[in-house]
């Protein structure tokens, strides 16, 4: 071989190379170091996991097996990797930020649960993820999107999965289903917020305006700026071996939370971008006050029958996708495509979050924080859709028909009947 073809082959091994070690060192939240983290493992230590890689008999890699080899093998050549991948956690100013309005109103509810009887936790999950798995792959039962792969979800639609690399753990959040407090855990888990150069330890000493914020977290959405056409990969390797959990809610119940938070709170935002359409659109309003509190001031705000016509109006999707508090879980968190290791329901979560925190490893270092007092409750649902009309139920039950059946819920026979 002559000296110009080793010089070639050096370049195009060196670039080979350093394409791989930008993916581990450009992964700044720690990416590098992949625990082997499942839902039937705690989250192994940095020190096990060339152990755990040997361990494996393979014959022939494919590129997402090559790469999360290489990133083992890096791991273990190098203990400060770590030192080296880490961000510093987001700083926060001390300054006091306002209380948000519905945390204010209602308080937090800090009795403690009435837990009658102990649940089996593995049989209740067991029968979760069978009834998932079950309407998944019944061939007639379908909904929208239902047949697509992962690699075919849009990467827009990947933004409600947050990863946590320091324990291995993957959490879709469904807003009104105690998302908030449940981002509050991530951000302590993965320490990537803090207050004068300290991490929370807490969850409820983080400020509601952080918890919500886009820099407070890392989501799938974001993988493609870190490693291009790897970030499906990358994702595939989470997937694989970190624990994946959502919580899910009775679908009609959620849309109650969702209105009143939204829409019976002042709420500038969520005015300006849906309570005017609406009060337009189905009240035949023309010159409306320009912010909430004007318009809550002379009682003009939507009704719950206007928002039900909202959502069941053809041209509302026309003009933008349903705003995540109100979108179908299966839309946010694509549960035929992702097999979550864990199913949390908030009518049961307070037993759903200790066995949780459980299995996570994480039991000790806190408690799941309280829920809110005055919690929209499954009782509601006869009063508040006694005055929609039985067309419009029926039509709605429709709409999120896919959460109610996928995730165990019953059909409101007493809602959908005369």
């Amino acid at each position: 071989m002559t000296k110009s073809q080793l010089f070639r082959l050096s370049v195009a091994l060196g670039s080979v190379f350093m394409i791989l070690l930008i993916i581990v060192y450009w992964d700044n939240v720690g990416t590098a170091h992949l625990y082997l983290h499942t839902s039937l493992s705690k989250p192994f230590s940095p020190q096990m996991l060339p152990l755990a890689a040997q361990s494996e008999e393979r014959t022939t890699l494919s590129d997402i097996e090559f790469l999360d080899e290489f990133l083992n093998l890096t791991l273990a050549q190098n203990g400060q990797i770590n030192m080296l991948t880490k961000q510093p956690p987001m700083r926060v100013s001390s300054i006091p930020v306002y209380v948000n309005l519905e945390e204010d109103v209602r308080g937090y509810d800090w009795s403690s649960p009435d837990i009658k009887g102990k649940l089996d936790q593995e049989k209740v999950q067991d029968e979760r993820k069978h009834t998932l798995r079950q309407f998944c792959a019944n061939a007639s039962f379908s909904f929208p999107w239902k047949e697509r792969s992962f690699d075919d979800i849009p990467n827009q639609e990947l933004d409600h999965l947050i990863v946590d690399d320091r324990h291995g753990v993957i959490y879709c959040y469904v807003p009104k289903v105690a998302c908030t407090n449940w981002k509050r855990i991530m951000i302590v888990l993965s320490e990537s917020l803090s207050e004068q150069g300290v991490t929370y330890q807490d969850p409820l000493n983080i400020p509601r305006k952080y918890v919500h914020s886009p820099s407070s977290h890392l989501t799938f959405n974001k993988f493609w700026r870190r490693y291009g056409k790897f970030s499906r990969h990358m994702m595939k390797i989470k997937l694989k071996k970190y624990t994946k959990f959502l919580f899910v809610r009775d679908p009609f119940v959620r849309l109650i939370s969702a209105f009143r938070s939204k829409f019976e709170l002042e709420n500038d935002e969520f005015y300006r971008n849906f309570a005017v359409p609406i009060l337009k659109l189905y009240s035949n309003f023309t010159n409306l006050p320009a912010s909430a509190g004007e318009a809550f001031s002379i009682g003009m705000k939507p009704s719950f029958s206007e928002f039900i016509q909202y959502l069941l109006d053809p041209l509302t999707e026309k003009e933008m996708p349903f705003n995540e508090h109100w979108r179908q879980v299966y839309r946010l968190c694509h549960p035929c495509q992702i097999e979550y290791d864990f199913i949390g329901k908030l009518e049961t979560v307070e037993e759903d979050a200790v066995q949780l925190l459980r299995l996570l490893g994480v039991d000790k270092l806190f408690q799941f924080p309280p829920s809110y007092k005055n919690r929209t409750a499954s009782s509601w649902e006869e009063d508040w859709f006694a005055k929609i009309p039985l067309a419009w139920r029926q039509q709605l039950y429709k709409l999120y028909e896919a959460d109610f059946l996928l995730f165990g819920y019953s059909k409101p026979e007493n809602l959908l009947k005369d």
